[in-house]
């Protein structure tokens, strides 16, 4: 039977059980994150048992196939007859014993036809009394009987090209692919949130970074117009707007942090089971924070996406399972019409008074009976069957429907996604630029500054400005990576590009 496993084409060492003990800090790449979830995420772990459940539904339903077989055996005791004869003798009631087993072999082949094969043989054993001549005379009986039939059953109409259990195997294989089509999804899934998770902890990293930059920068304009105030070239006001921007640096530095923590929280929750044991640990991106150009191409997406999506694929396959109960109802419009032949043969006699020689005598057949024919049955009218198949036929139409709208809102998305991705990308490159022009003016202001041909307020304007220009750099950036992210998921290339490689065996 066939179930999905999982390979991961990754190299990586890295293990997250007992990292408490190991170090409070741990570099992780996208790679060994993407590793780590998909052995320890819990989300998984809950999906992997789906294909179980459905292959073993499926070994299920061929049990319908498997033979029952029957055994019973049986003593009975009888008692009849007794009286006063004409002369007045007593005569005794006939007494009977008997001892009789059976056995039975029947079941269902692929093909509907039934079958039953039958033994039984009994042994009577007991005495018979009457008069004679007034005088009472008793007769011993000793007489062993036995039969052996086989039984089939073919229907030729109804039930012969599909029957219930065909019905039921063919619904099993496809929700056995479909299970297995949803733990790809699932995979697909988990992979994205960790890469834009990653993502996220990255850029709240580079945004802890810049708020601290910020700090620094304010906390030196503050030593610096305090040594300006101390020989008099600058006014105390002028000081405390330096201390009041290093302040809310200061908070807002503050704010960084907790959105790092809560980044790298979302990041530890889906790559472990156990958060207790990684909760201390501080994790560490160790990718490079680039995101270079990527070429697009819709149409080569529109193509992945429409063979590849497994939510897609999931909904075809509904509309195959509505086929097979179509070609199931339609067959069940028709009337039984049904083949049935019986062979077997029998033994008994007055010579035959042992069970040894009753077993004997049916090995040789000496008394054979058989019988064939055709039977036929059908309901009038039958409403029931004409109403599921024309229902059945709707809600295929229906599926088809629905399929058909599923194509289009992925081409769609993915269209979106491609042009988010490349507006983000020349966001991102503005973004840069603008950051880059916001440093070279702060650092030229802090010239004129030194040289008196500029004001505190000034500069600190352009440290507001190059810490906001600096941040819309970094969000713009990440903005840009789960774009890409997304895009992947849409069009069904996540497993290809993180080289995850599924494999069924």
């Amino acid at each position: 039977m066939k179930t999905l496993s999982l390979i991961l084409v990754m190299a990586s060492g890295v293990t997250l059980a007992g990292a408490e003990e190991s170090a409070k800090t741990m570099a992780l790449s996208l790679q060994d994150c993407i590793q780590q979830a998909l052995e320890h995420n819990l989300d998984l772990q809950v999906e992997r048992y789906n294909p179980q459940i459905a292959t073993l539904g499926l070994q299920g339903a061929y049990g319908d196939y498997n033979p029952n077989f029957s055994l019973s055996g049986e003593h009975g005791y009888s008692l009849s007859g007794g009286g006063v004869n004409q002369t007045g003798l007593q005569l005794p009631g006939s007494s009977i014993d008997s001892d009789s087993f059976s056995t039975g072999l029947s079941g269902l082949t692929p093909w509907g036809m039934t079958y039953g094969l039958q033994g039984s043989i009994a042994e009577y054993y007991g005495g018979r009394s009457t008069t004679i001549s007034n005088r009472l005379v008793t007769f011993p009986n000793d007489d062993t009987r036995g039969s052996a039939s086989l039984t089939l059953t073919q229907p030729l109409l109804k039930n012969f090209l599909i029957d219930a259990t065909r019905l039921n195997i063919q619904v099993r294989k496809l929700t056995l692919k479909q299970s297995e089509l949803k733990l790809r999804s699932a995979i697909m899934d988990v992979a994205t949130k960790v890469e834009v998770a990653y993502y996220n902890l990255m850029a709240a990293l580079e945004g802890v970074k810049v708020r601290e930059k910020a700090v620094e920068l304010a906390a030196q304009s503050v030593r610096e117009n305090k040594k300006r105030v101390e020989v008099g070239t600058m006014a105390p006001l002028d000081e405390k707007q330096a201390e009041s921007q290093e302040a809310g640096s200061r908070a807002d530095l503050l704010q960084s942090q907790r959105v790092l923590a809560a980044a790298e929280n979302a990041l530890k929750q889906l790559i472990t089971e156990r958060f207790s044991e990684i909760q201390p640990v501080e994790l560490v991106p160790s990718d490079k924070f680039t995101a270079p150009a990527q070429a697009f191409d819709v149409q080569l997406s529109w193509n992945r996406g429409l063979s590849q999506r497994p939510d897609l694929l999931q909904a075809k396959l509904e509309v195959e399972r509505a086929g097979v109960e179509i070609k199931y109802y339609r067959n069940q419009m028709f009337p039984e019409l049904d083949l049935v032949g019986t062979y077997g043969h029998g033994t008994g006699g007055d010579s035959i008074n042992e069970f040894y020689q009753g077993f004997s005598e049916l090995g040789r057949g000496n008394q054979p009976n058989y019988a064939y024919g055709a039977q036929l049955r059908f309901p009038l009218g039958n409403t029931g069957a004409r109403s599921k198949y024309r229902s059945s036929k709707i809600a295929k139409e229906q599926l088809v429907l629905n399929v058909k709208k599923l194509e289009q809102d992925i081409m769609v998305s993915i269209d979106d996604a491609i042009k988010l991705a490349k507006s983000s990308f020349q966001r991102m490159q503005a973004t840069r630029e603008a950051r880059d022009y916001a440093q070279a003016a702060l650092e030229a202001e802090q010239k004129k500054l030194e040289n008196g041909k500029s004001t505190n307020f000034e500069v600190l304007r352009l440290q507001r400005d190059l810490t906001s220009a600096s941040s819309d750099m970094i969000s713009a950036h990440i903005e840009y990576k789960r774009n890409l992210a997304q895009l992947s998921f849409f069009e069904a290339s996540t497993l290809e590009r993180l080289g995850i490689d599924l494999e069924v065996k």
